[in-house]
């Protein structure tokens, strides 16, 4: 059983920082591509970054660049998501997604089978 599961989420001041965990069991995830992506009360879902297998590109949502990065960890089999200067409007549920089978990722969630359950990031002073 393929599963995904997010850790890190919180309650964090504007401009502070938080970072996520997507972990992975029952199968390696430097073998998937892996998107995060995010949804907050009464909005659609929307995706954040993703980041492609081996050295192919990452890919950012314009309102996110420069603030938030994703990398792997392949000795703990995680894909870390580290948001910065966190605003009011990062508050969402965060989740990750993964897929086999594509070397570069997407952010349409549209491209993924495998997804976690969502860590929830609030942004409030």
């Amino acid at each position: 059983q393929l599963q995904l599961v997010e850790s890190g989420g919180g309650l964090v001041q504007p401009g502070g920082s938080l970072r996520l965990s997507c972990a992975a069991s029952g199968f390696s995830l430097d073998d998937y591509v892996i998107g995060w992506f995010r949804q907050a009360p009464g909005k659609e879902r929307e995706g954040v970054l993703c980041i492609s297998r081996g050295d192919r590109p990452t890919y950012y949502k314009d309102s996110v660049k420069g603030r938030f990065t994703i990398s792997r960890d392949n000795a703990k089999n995680t894909v870390d998501l580290q948001m910065n200067s966190l605003k009011p409007e990062d508050t969402a549920v965060y989740f990750c997604a993964a897929q086999r089978g594509l070397y570069y990722c997407s952010l349409s969630g549209t491209n993924y089978a495998y997804w976690g359950q969502g860590t929830q990031v609030t942004v409030s002073s």
